[in-house]
């Protein structure tokens, strides 16, 4: 009779390990050719060129003193006659209003060529004018800031400012997450755009710590735009936040690494916008020959299973209690027989 019990213990204890083998890992396989949809992380692409911060410094050499825009506040003064001298504020289309004269147009002008501009309007009706002009108020005089600072918006300044007096004027950078880098911001002028290597900056690169000029716009992107999925045997699974060309190893390590029983030989990169699930071997990895620290990009899953033989202790884990109690169970009967 013990030999029966026996025999079904077995035959039940083999049916529920298969049957849980088969609920704890379900991993697929990799696609055929799955490396074709990964590529390794070129950061050298998420900055400007030299060539190009170059021509943004030699653009800002251009302009060699302050020109006269909508919104500022100047004074004018006609010499030896207050009644035609006073404060006035340049209008939305560049011009300020005279006594006698009418508009006189001072937009884009130096404070002496917007002097002489006046006398000049003044001229065939007062003899032995002179004018002078000086700003009071650099109203138009301003960048704007946006992203992840603490105070975006506009920014006032008298002289032109660099990068770095503007990141500071707007407060700073504040992280959210302590797993966050900003690496990067750009310069928006006109039409083109400068990428600046945060990293490189905020540590002592005064090259790329760039003079700014008028209606420049300056971008810093939140890091935490895009998220990657790391799953599986790793210490903290979850929502990683994609930093600009993360890297496999990247987001692993983000994740806190693999745990003991993590499977080392077959880890898998799921991309589901391309339908390619890449398989990939930690040791392939180290191998210098080898290139698998592939780029990640938004939406990616990165999935590391338990080994063979981790996958049996929990399963022993998870059927002892019932096995245990099986045996104490049959154990009973067969000392009451």
């Amino acid at each position: 009779m013990i030999k029966i019990f026996i025999a079904y213990f077995m035959l039940l204890f083999c049916g529920l390990l298969l049957v849980a083998c088969g609920a704890i890992q379900n991993v697929p396989d990799a696609t055929i050719g799955a490396e074709k949809a990964f590529t390794p992380p070129d950061r050298s692409k998420r900055i400007s060129e030299t060539s190009a911060i170059e021509a943004f410094k030699e653009e800002t050499k251009k302009v060699d003193d302050y020109l006269l825009y909508d919104g500022d506040d100047i004074y004018i003064e006609v010499i030896g006659r207050a009644d035609l001298s006073g404060v006035q504020r340049i209008g939305p289309d560049g011009r300020v209003t005279l006594s006698v004269v009418g508009s006189v147009l001072v937009r884009n002008m130096t404070r002496e060529q917007a002097a002489e501009s006046i006398n000049k309007a003044l001229s065939p009706y007062y003899l032995g004018i002179y004018t002078t002009v000086r700003v009071e108020h650099y109203n138009s005089n301003h960048v704007t800031i946006i992203g992840r600072v603490e105070n975006p918006g506009e920014i006032q300044f008298n002289t032109a400012p660099k990068l770095l007096d503007i990141l500071a004027r707007a407060g700073g950078m504040p992280l959210l997450r302590k797993e966050q880098v900003l690496t990067r911001c750009s310069v928006i002028r006109n039409d083109k755009i400068l990428w600046i290597d945060l990293t490189r900056l905020l540590t002592g690169d005064t090259s790329l710590n760039v003079t700014l000029q008028r209606n420049d716009v300056v971008y810093i992107p939140d890091s935490s735009d895009t998220s990657v999925f790391v799953l599986g045997a790793v210490h903290r699974p979850g929502v990683v936040s994609l930093t600009p060309q993360m890297s496999f190893m990247d987001a692993l390590g983000q994740a806190g690494g693999m745990t003991d029983d993590g499977d080392f030989n077959e880890m898998h990169l799921i991309r589901p916008s391309a339908n390619a699930n890449m398989e990939i071997d930690m040791a392939d990895i180290l191998a210098p020959q080898k290139n698998l620290n592939v780029a990640i990009k938004e939406g990616d899953i990165i999935f590391v299973p338990r080994n063979g033989f981790s996958q049996i202790g929990y399963i022993m884990q998870q059927l002892s209690p019932y096995s245990s109690l099986f045996a104490i169970t049959q154990l009973s009967k067969g000392n009451g027989n």
